[in-house]
């Protein structure tokens, strides 16, 4: 494995995806971390990550050593190398709610002022988009664009925390003229509203963890009948994923316990701009008349 290029952690990461259900158990519990906290692993130590994990340090180096590295400290230099070559910078994000911590004890008394926690979860949904930006994936992005625009029926699938983006998601993709349907459950009516999907058709899922039972019934449903599943998800060592024929991997900032919906909302609206641009449909065209707009 090349491990002189930013090239070699989505090489890495492949790799850990390719082989993700044969690892023991521990490995796997390093495997979801890595996967997960690639920004954080330039710093972290062996014994943090084997912490969080809850897995003995021997673990982590045993996991470093299983993808062909002499320990865990030449895994995490093909991390840092990365960064250095320009990706965004490492632990920004973690050190402001450190700050944010040790101000909230020193001077405001436990409680923070309104526009305190609103700056903060500005800033944080700012880096969570420096991370989507360096971390992008322009051949998955490219093959999703494909595979919407081969679709003759694009489905489209979210719950609870994914619902606003999936709801937004159909209502854009409705300017492209093609058929879409949007997998809203409401009454009950999951089963009905992915009855009919088929051969020539696109499942558009998005679920992050412990992903909705509902999209999971929505994603077997996809492959009993032959259709292709774009999966917008927060890791692609899910089950989901390996049903999957492209998945976008995203992850969300995280402040006061809320994760934000930034990045995934700028995703899926850059995929219809880009599909749009595809089948050279016109600003004109997806612009609604002057009395709808709200």
């Amino acid at each position: 494995m090349s491990k002189k290029s930013p090239d070699a952690v989505d090489q890495l990461l492949r790799s850990i995806a390719d082989q993700y259900e044969r690892l023991p158990r521990q490995l796997k519990n390093v495997a979801g971390y890595v996967e997960q906290n690639r920004p954080s692993l330039v710093m972290d130590r062996v014994s943090d990550i084997a912490g969080r994990c809850g897995v003995h340090p021997s673990a982590v180096v045993r996991f470093a050593q299983h993808f062909g590295f002499a320990g865990f400290g030449e895994l995490q230099a093909v991390f840092r190398r990365a960064y250095a070559c320009g990706c965004s910078p490492p632990l920004s994000y973690k050190e402001r709610i450190r700050k944010l911590v040790h101000d909230r004890h020193a001077g405001h008394h436990g409680k923070l002022a309104a526009g305190t926690v609103a700056q903060n979860f500005i800033a944080g949904s700012r880096t969570g988009l420096d991370d989507l930006a360096a971390n992008f994936d322009e051949t998955a992005f490219a093959a999703a664009v494909k595979l919407l625009d081969k679709a003759e029926t694009i489905y489209v699938a979210g719950v609870r925390r994914s619902y606003p983006v999936a709801s937004y998601t159909a209502y854009a993709l409705q300017h492209t003229q093609k058929r879409v349907i949007q997998i809203s459950g409401l009454g009950g009516m999951t089963r009905h509203q992915i009855y009919g999907i088929g051969k020539g058709d696109v499942l558009f899922a998005i679920t992050f963890a412990p992903y909705g039972r509902e999209t999971q019934f929505c994603s077997k449903m996809a492959r009993q009948q032959g259709a292709e599943i774009l999966l917008v998800t927060d890791s692609r060592l899910s089950a989901l994923a390996k049903q999957a024929r492209v998945v976008l991997a995203v992850k969300e900032s995280s402040v006061f316990a809320f994760r934000s919906l930034t990045n995934t909302m700028a995703l899926c609206q850059a995929l219809f701009v880009a599909l749009a641009y595809q089948m050279e449909i016109t600003i004109e065209e997806t612009r609604e008349p002057r009395e709808a707009h709200d």
